[in-house]
């Protein structure tokens, strides 16, 4: 099993925070199948969403929800957005965008241009389980990462209690 995505490791060295690397199956990387494999918990692992507008000129962001939240897509990101319509990127352009995979894609080393939103209430857990920037691996750490991401930003409401949608 390969390590976490090079990217990735730079930008993680460079924060200068703790973090642990998880290694795990590329064929159980999705976040649910992954807590239950490697028993870790739901409640501390989040999912790192692209989401792009659907009418006028394509924008994208990243989101980052807790895996047993909802984004709220249809208010909060089309608003942020500024967008009428908002959908899920698809795995084409996710994989375009960032050069990750679904199932892999995490919060750190994308497109400097691209907004990072980070929903509030990761920011009150101990730690947090993320991707790697790989199918293969995961990242244990501390949110207050994030405070050393110049393009993240913190937001109260950006996801809903209730499991994420199907894809």
């Amino acid at each position: 099993m390969s390590e976490l995505d090079a990217r990735v490791l730079a930008v993680l060295l460079r924060s200068g925070q703790p973090f642990e690397a998880m290694a795990c199956d590329p064929a159980l990387a999705d976040t649910e199948t992954f807590c239950a494999r490697y028993g870790q918990s739901l409640s501390h692992s989040a999912n790192t969403i692209i989401v792009r507008s659907k009418t006028g000129e394509a924008r994208y962001a990243a989101c980052v929800v807790l895996a047993t939240m909802r984004l709220d897509v249809n208010h909060i990101v089309r608003k942020r957005l500024g967008a009428r319509k908002v959908s899920f990127a698809s795995a084409e352009e996710t994989q375009a965008l960032t050069g990750m995979s679904l199932g892999g894609v995490t919060a750190f080393a994308l497109p400097e241009t691209l907004p990072l939103w980070i929903d509030a209430r990761i920011m009150a857990l101990d730690y947090v389980i993320l991707g790697g920037g790989n199918r293969s691996s995961k990242i244990k750490l501390a949110p207050a990462v994030f405070n050393s991401i110049p393009n993240a930003e913190i937001v109260d409401g950006l996801a809903r209690p209730g499991p994420p949608p199907e894809r």
